[in-house]
């Protein structure tokens, strides 16, 4: 099976490649959009800014591949982020790939310190085949400041000063705001639901 870990050219890939290599397969770290085609599964990492990452798909010419793509998409952390219409980090508007019709904002601020780092629960609102095996209100890792307000795409939240999409789901299309790859037992069993999709 051919298992595609997108490189956006800002993210760290080592510790998603090193957590499926566990799980007993293979992944080929590629920008190349002939590799995306033939791709069985699809990841797209997230470490960095939407700006830098979009304007690195686009230069790639692997924008249109991702969007058309028939085969189950993970994007995470930032790559679930990018799936959204657009991203306003930094107050500036940066069209994303445009698969979940939601948009990135900052979190509120209040008396929690931002960026959100560290052990979060994350709690179902739909049932869905990423979370097989996963009890509710399991931790997972987080850093990130942005995040997607619930919607309809929603399958689970969490909650850090405000609630947040923490999983969202639209058809072949899944993103996960936390790091599934740092995140230990429960993170290494989502992976395994979403290469056995």
């Amino acid at each position: 099976m051919s298992i595609i870990i997108i490189d956006t050219g800002c993210s760290n890939l080592s510790s998603l490649s090193f957590a499926i290599h566990r799980l007993g397969y293979k992944p080929i770290i590629t920008s190349n959009y002939k590799d995306i085609r033939i791709a069985k599964k699809i990841f797209i990492p997230g470490v960095g800014t939407a700006k830098t990452a979009m304007y690195n798909l686009n230069k790639y010419n692997i924008v249109q591949e991702i969007q058309e793509a028939k085969v189950p998409v993970l994007g995470i952390c930032l790559g679930m982020q990018i799936l959204g219409s657009y991203s306003m980090e930094n107050n500036v508007k940066t069209k994303t790939l445009g698969i979940f019709d939601s948009i990135v904002v900052s979190m509120k601020k209040n008396k929690l310190s931002l960026p959100h780092i560290g052990w979060n629960y994350v709690l179902p609102v739909k049932n869905n085949v990423l979370l097989k095996n996963i009890k509710k209100k399991e931790y997972f890792y987080f850093i990130h400041q942005y995040i997607f307000p619930i919607n309809i795409f929603t399958i689970a939240k969490s909650i850090y000063g405000e609630s947040f999409s923490a999983i969202m789901c639209k058809k072949n299309f899944y993103g996960v705001q936390f790091h599934p790859e740092k995140s230990g037992k429960y993170g290494s069993i989502l992976i395994k639901n979403f290469l056995e999709i």
